[in-house]
């Protein structure tokens, strides 16, 4: 709606709205909420609603453990599967501490500084995110298995899309919520879907996925449903990957245009293109968060693996979609659902700001199949290969001064720390796996 507070107010008043569900991101991108009623929505405005930031994982600690929501009026919005008599609303708040400063660690105000840089330097970042996920039976309890409900394939028509309803309904939904959607199908999995939104500022695109995935989740359960955003719930498949597409703006001129021919993209960005490439080993750890993340980057899986660029071959990390002009974009293939996506795009903005500020040269297309590359013609293109776990992430990670200083030190360590814990947790855990394969053969 993107309103106004004073906007917000009428509208709660006049429209029977008796509830509002403040939400927020957590720095491992996972929603919060905590609820008020209408007659507190002036006072939040003003004055903020408390919460415990010390039971938030990566806020505060107990000692300065009072942190504040302040509401962001202009993404205020009706929830619709709520009751319409005494309506249910939503608004996404920034976080602040608890003399009136900006808490450093809060995930939408990271990505808001650094579109602040590049406003500053006149840019827009525009953003369209293409978000898949899987659907599963739940069991007799209420708990999610990894059955699919259906065995369609790429762009199937029910009845063998079974979740052609499901999808149906939340396209819809968002819709009722300000969503402009402009395309829905099955995936190329059994149970795996796609739903893409119109590309927008890069604030209002990170904003968009936390609702999306928010609605997606809610609504599938309502049809008996579990969707996960998890990237890889089945081997031998596809995993769900979060496609990023993005150009550059300035003055309402897409600077990444340079003609009509597929060849034909701008200086800038060839550079914009460069500094991705050049910071993704890094990025990955923040883009690819879950120790899961890395059994779908493999090759066979139409995942990227490779550190490469093409114009509309898929194979590559990233690559530059046929449409040109003021069409033309960049498409970055290795991002999940996972991921927080307010450091995500926060670190890829400033990884092409540094592209365009150091001026960096991209190196030659790689315009063959890299799927089905030997590891002789792997090595003749000299392509290196993003991290194959998550311990490698987070390694490079720590090496790209970048990482540090885009998500602050408070955000960085904390993450830092615990993807660190969350890995050893991993190493250190015997797993089904290991038992069917060496309990009795040894």
């Amino acid at each position: 709606m993107n309103l106004s507070k004073e906007e917000c107010l009428k509208f709660v008043k006049e429209n029977d709205v008796r509830f509002i569900r403040l939400q927020f991101t957590d720095i491992y991108g996972r929603m919060k909420n905590i609820a008020i009623t209408d007659k507190q929505l002036a006072n939040a405005f003003q004055n903020g609603v408390m919460f415990d930031g010390s039971a938030v994982a990566g806020f505060s600690g107990i000692e300065s453990s009072d942190m504040f929501l302040f509401p962001d009026p202009s993404t205020f919005s009706i929830i619709p599967w709520r009751p319409q008599q005494g309506k249910v609303a939503r608004i996404i708040c920034d976080i602040k501490n608890h003399d009136g400063s900006q808490f450093e660690g809060d995930p939408r105000y990271i990505l808001k500084r650094t579109i602040k840089k590049a406003q500053d330097l006149g840019y827009t970042f525009q953003v369209g995110p293409e978000c898949e996920f899987f659907m599963f039976y739940n069991d007799d309890e209420g708990q999610p298995t990894t059955i699919t409900h259906d065995s369609a394939s790429y762009c199937d028509l029910a009845p063998i899309d079974l979740g052609e309803n499901t999808r149906r309904e939340i396209c819809i939904v968002l819709e009722e919520m300000g969503f402009e959607i402009e395309t829905s199908h099955h995936e190329t999995a059994a149970g795996q879907h796609e739903i893409d939104f119109r590309y927008t500022d890069a604030l209002t695109a990170a904003d968009s996925i936390m609702t999306f995935k928010m609605v997606v989740k809610i609504i599938a359960q309502r049809n008996g449903l579990h969707a996960t955003f998890m990237p890889k719930p089945l081997p031998g498949v596809n995993g769900s990957g979060m496609h990023i597409n993005m150009s550059l703006t300035k003055d309402g001129v897409n600077l990444f245009s340079g003609g009509q021919t597929e060849s034909d993209i701008s200086v800038s960005a060839k550079q914009f293109a460069a500094g991705l490439l050049d910071h993704i080993k890094g990025i990955t750890a923040i883009a690819n968060p879950l120790i899961n993340s890395y059994k779908r980057l493999q090759p066979g899986f139409e995942a990227p693996v490779h550190i490469a660029w093409s114009h509309m071959n898929r194979s590559p990390l990233l690559r530059v979609p046929a449409p040109r002009g003021e069409g033309t974009r960049l498409e970055l293939r290795s991002p999940d659902p996972s991921c927080n996506p307010y450091f995500t795009l926060a670190l890829l903005l400033e990884a092409g700001l540094d592209g365009l500020n150091r001026n960096l040269s991209l190196p030659d297309p790689v315009n063959v199949n890299i799927y089905t590359l030997t590891a002789e013609q792997e090595e003749n293109l000299k392509l290196e290969r993003l991290p194959s776990n998550l311990l490698f992430a987070l390694e490079e990670m720590k090496k790209d001064p970048l990482i540090q200083s885009t998500l602050g030190s408070h955000a960085f360590n904390k993450y830092l720390a615990a993807k660190v814990l969350e890995w050893e947790d991993y190493d250190n855990s015997v797993h089904a796996w290991e038992i069917e394969k060496y309990l009795k053969a040894y």
